[in-house]
């Protein structure tokens, strides 16, 4: 049991269960050899446990969602929700409900799970096929799922999106219990699928990507190249279907499935943002595993295009409501923003296994802006109420009609609430990873980690309060003294770096070479790809401290992001900021923030599960309808992070505070 518990992460994020010949350079830690003790994330994954998973397994039986499994055994009633895809809804919590077990054994749960695993299999057809969405009906199915199997497969049946997410359900409940009974449904599929595309089979480019991960997961777990290999295929079959190349609508042209071109033409982040992020991992996975350098080089440019034009301050990506799509080159607007919470779960796998495949640790500055803001922020604090979108800017002037205010407990497409379900769990698991004797802290969250550095046992033990403090210690426990390198990361944002790119940038840069002690004396270092590198022959109890600059950062956005022209954005650490209603008189959208504003943090454990906020003095615009004037006076301004903004209720949200006022908009009500 305790190796399969320790092989749960790395089939997850990419080590090997089979130890094959040719993987990810850089292998991850599991999160079940991490255990935490910070109140940030030991507190959400207590929640996730407590209240999301619970919640989101009722309301998959209060929506149908399981009924239609039982429907589809018996192969008679109506397809009973909206969506072919919502039969992921069940595999995604019970994904995440095995990560919960892997660490918090619970015999009630496990036994509800393999209930539904029951229900599961018997809504499997003969050869493997499993797709509710038909097999209630086959004669009738549900509309996208077209008149025969996999004929819309290409556009919106999602039948080979089901199949993806089932694979990581499954081997997500394998390794934390050991059971075979829902990865044998599992292999059953996959093997239908080997069965029936190849390239002397049936072609497609699969419509919303994800089985290409899962067939990966699977891989890792059996050792069955067909697998690998079908992964693989589904990849390349990208950009072959000729679509219409002088249309510059993204559904006709093939950009909104990432399926213009071949995969390895591609240079820019395109089409919806969910399937380019699940496309973009399993490009990196397969990468990994068969050295196809063509497909690193091409994930490579596409990084850096995202990362350089089309990601928002706080991390979100995917800008146009209109696909759920990422759109032109610095197309980022406040107002309209999109800003799909999986969209950023989907960010977070990618950034990590571009790291474990180059080992630099901007990757994981991206990853750390996204887990600390711009994902977290699709979760309310009581675990129960979720964000589809997240906004940059809720106005009563400016804000898009059909832009959420408020968050809901669930939605007719619930894909993203499901999603935190499986992402949350398994957070442990990205803190630390190893290659050889170069150990790599990634995350700086207190708890220990238990790694094996050349057969030798080895302990971490970090203890710190971030992210709203900057001191951060070490205790490196080796069973014995052994050589090692420790590289800890030295985040950009404490290198005068807002964000990998130019994209975004400090007003004012203070750039100060952070002291590191090994035992109470400084050390020299060097900075490789980020981490300061510490190599030494470690000894039991060896501590290791520094302590990162926790300044109010003024960040301003690149001259082509027309939203942002003269207007800051405010950052502490890893944690962007956002001024909302409750705490500013009801307003947000009429501060003022000039150049030279002092903010002052102030810890309030209160407040919001307890956070540092900012205030400062600052100037608001006013509006007196009577007497027909507008006018601007001094207030005391509170800015709280911005992920935890919505959850007292709705009104007013901004992001981005201009510095002065150079025009006024009349806008009727």
């Amino acid at each position: 049991m305790i190796k399969k518990l320790c092989l749960l992460l790395m089939a997850c994020c990419g080590f090997s269960a089979y130890a094959q010949k040719q993987d990810y350079p850089i292998q991850p830690v599991p999160f079940t050899n991490v255990k935490l003790t910070d109140h940030f994330w030991t507190s959400r994954i207590e929640t996730n446990r407590t209240a999301t998973i619970p919640a989101s397994f009722a309301r998959c039986e209060s929506t149908g969602r399981v009924k239609n499994f039982v429907m589809a055994a018996e192969h008679q009633g109506k397809f009973c929700t909206t969506y072919p895809f919502d039969d992921t809804d069940i595999y995604k919590t019970i994904e995440g409900a095995s990560y919960s077990l892997a660490v918090y054994p619970d015999p009630k749960l496990s036994a509800y799970i393999d209930s539904l695993i029951g229900i599961i299999g018997r809504a499997q057809e003969p050869d493997g096929y499993l797709y509710t969405a038909r097999s209630i009906d086959p004669a009738h199915p549900q509309s996208w799922a077209g008149p025969e199997r996999w004929v819309n497969e290409q556009k919106s049946s999602h039948e080979l999106y089901n199949c993806g997410h089932m694979y990581e359900a499954a081997a997500a409940h394998y390794m934390a219990t050991g059971k075979r009974n829902f990865l044998d449904i599992a292999i059953k599929n996959a093997d239908l699928l080997v069965k029936t595309f190849g390239p002397d089979k049936k072609h497609v480019a699969p419509g919303h990507e994800i089985v290409e991960m899962g067939l990966v997961r699977l891989y890792r777990i059996t050792g069955k190249k067909d697998y690998l290999d079908l992964a693989k295929f589904f990849i390349d079959q990208r950009g072959i279907k000729k679509y219409n190349k002088k249309s510059q609508n993204v559904y006709e042209n093939g950009t909104y499935f990432q399926d213009d071109k071949p995969v390895i033409d591609q240079d820019e982040a395109e089409g919806h943002a969910v399937r380019a992020m699940y496309l973009y991992s399993g490009m990196a996975d397969v990468a990994a595993l068969t050295g196809d350098s063509a497909y690193i080089k091409a994930i490579d440019k596409i990084w850096d295009n995202m990362v350089g034009k089309k990601m928002y301050v706080q991390g979100s990506i995917g800008a146009v409501g209109d696909g759920e799509r990422f759109g032109d080159n610095y197309e980022l607007p406040n107002a309209t923003a999109y800003n799909e919470t999986c969209a950023a779960i989907g960010s977070v796998f990618w950034n990590q296994r571009m790291f474990l495949l180059h080992g630099d640790s901007k990757y994981i500055d991206v990853m750390e802006k996204t887990l600390y803001n711009g994902l977290i922020s699709g979760v309310g604090l009581d675990g129960k109420s979720f964000f589809y979108t997240n906004a940059m800017q809720v106005s009563n002037s400016f804000n898009h009609p059909d832009l959420e205010r408020e968050r809901s407990g669930w939605f007719e497409c619930s894909c993203c609430p499901t999603n935190v379900v499986r992402l949350i769990p398994s957070i442990p698991g990205y803190i630390y990873a190893q290659n050889g004797n170069d150990v790599y802290v990634n995350l700086f969250i207190s708890g220990t980690g238990n790694l094996t550095i050349n057969n030798k046992a080895l302990k971490i033990t970090q203890e710190n309060n971030y992210p709203w403090d900057g001191g951060l210690a070490f205790t490196i426990n080796p069973a014995s003294a052994m050589e090692m390198n420790l590289r800890i990361r030295i985040p950009g944002w404490a290198q005068d770096e807002a964000m990998p790119s130019n994209l975004y940038s400090y007003e004012k840069q203070s750039a100060q070479k952070i002291e590191i002690k090994v035992n109470g004396k400084p050390v020299d270092y060097q900075i490789e790809k980020g981490y300061a590198v510490i190599s030494k022959k470690w000894k039991k109890n060896d501590k290791v401290e520094l302590t990162l600059p926790m300044d109010v950062r003024r960040v301003v956005a690149n001259a082509s992001v027309p939203d942002d022209n003269g207007k800051v954005a405010l950052q502490r650490g890893p944690i962007m900021y956002c001024a909302e209603w409750k705490d500013n008189d009801g307003r947000a959208s009429n501060i003022i923030v000039p150049k030279g504003t002092v903010f002052t943090p102030q810890y309030v454990p209160s407040l919001l599960n307890g956070v540092t906020i900012l205030k400062a003095e600052v100037k608001t615009i006013n509006v007196d309808e009577t007497a027909q004037t507008i006018s601007t006076e001094n207030k005391t301004m509170t800015a709280i992070p911005y992920y935890s903004w919505a959850n007292r209720g709705k009104g007013e949200m901004t992001v981005w505070f201009p510095e002065k006022v150079t025009d006024v908009a009349l806008i009727s009500k």
